[in-house]
C-alpha cells in the first residue's frame, strides 16, 4: 500500500503556484507602493535608518524574488543579489559595515528587479492585467532606483544637492525629489549642485518622458500584432 505524502509537503507547490500567477506580482507591487509612498511620512523624523523601513525593504526583496524569479536565469540573477543585500543590511546593524556597501547592494538589487520586470512586461504575448501591473511596478521602481542613486551620490559627495535632503536620512529622503523629477514637475525646492547629481537628474527626466511613450507603443504593437496575423488582408 503506497504511503500518502506528508501534507506539509503539499504546501510547497501551492506556494509556488501562488507566487507564479498574478497574485505574487500584486503583493510585490503593493509592498513597493507601501515602501515608496506610505512609509516615508510615517517614519519618525530625524537622521538614521528605520527598523520598520528596513523590514519592509526586506519584504520587498523577498516578495520580488518569489514573484519574479520563475525561470532559472532570473533565479540565478535575483536570488544571490537579494541574499547579499539582506546579509549586508542585517550585518550593518551590528557591525561597522561601510555605507558604500549598504547603499550599493540595495541599488544593484533594485536595478536587477527592474530589468526582470521590464523583460516580462515588454515581452511578446497578450496584454494582460499582469503586464499592466508590471508596467506600473517598473515605473515606480524607476523612481525608487533614482532615489537610491541620489542617496549614493550624496553619501559619496556630500552637498551634491541643495535643499532639505541629507544622506543621513537614507534613500527615503530622496523619494520625493526623485518622483518630482521623474514626472518632470520640478518644484525647485531641491536642486542638484554636483555634476554627477545633475547628470542623474537629467537622465531621470529623459527616462520619465520616454518611458510612457515607449511602453504605450510596445503594448499597442503587442495587442495589434496578433490581429494583423489573423487578418493579413485587412
Amino acid at each position: 500500500m503506497p504511503l500518502s505524502p506528508d501534507p506539509r509537503w503539499r504546501v510547497v507547490p501551492r506556494l509556488t503556484r501562488f507566487w507564479a500567477d498574478d497574485k505574487g506580482l500584486s503583493i510585490f507591487s503593493f509592498i513597493l507602493l507601501v515602501v515608496t509612498f506610505v512609509l516615508p511620512p510615517l517614519v519618525p523624523p530625524g537622521p538614521g535608518r528605520s527598523l520598520v523601513g528596513e523590514a519592509f525593504f526586506a519584504l520587498l526583496l523577498i516578495s520580488g524574488v518569489q514573484a519574479l524569479a520563475q525561470g532559472w536565469l532570473t533565479r540565478v540573477v535575483l536570488m544571490p543579489a537579494a541574499v547579499i543585500t539582506l546579509a549586508v543590511s542585517l550585518a550593518s546593524w551590528v557591525l561597522p559595515v561601510p555605507g558604500f556597501w549598504v547603499r550599493g547592494t540595495g541599488l544593484l538589487s533594485l536595478v536587477l528587479f527592474l530589468v526582470v520586470v521590464l523583460g516580462q512586461t515588454l515581452r511578446s504575448g497578450p496584454v494582460t492585467v499582469y503586464r499592466i501591473q508590471g508596467a506600473v511596478a517598473a515605473y515606480v521602481l524607476l523612481g525608487v532606483i533614482w532615489a537610491y542613486a541620489y542617496d549614493f551620490v550624496e553619501f559619496m559627495r556630500p552637498w551634491s544637492f541643495s535643499g532639505p535632503v541629507s544622506a543621513a536620512d537614507g534613500p527615503r529622503a530622496f523619494f520625493y525629489f526623485s518622483f518630482v523629477t521623474l514626472t518632470t514637475v520640478g518644484y525647485g525646492d531641491v536642486l542638484p549642485v554636483h555634476a554627477a547629481a545633475r547628470s542623474l537628474v537629467t537622465l531621470e527626466a529623459v527616462v520619465g518622458t520616454l518611458y510612457p511613450a515607449i511602453l504605450i507603443a510596445r503594448l499597442v504593437s503587442v495587442a495589434v500584432g496578433p490581429r494583423q496575423e489573423t487578418h493579413p488582408d485587412s
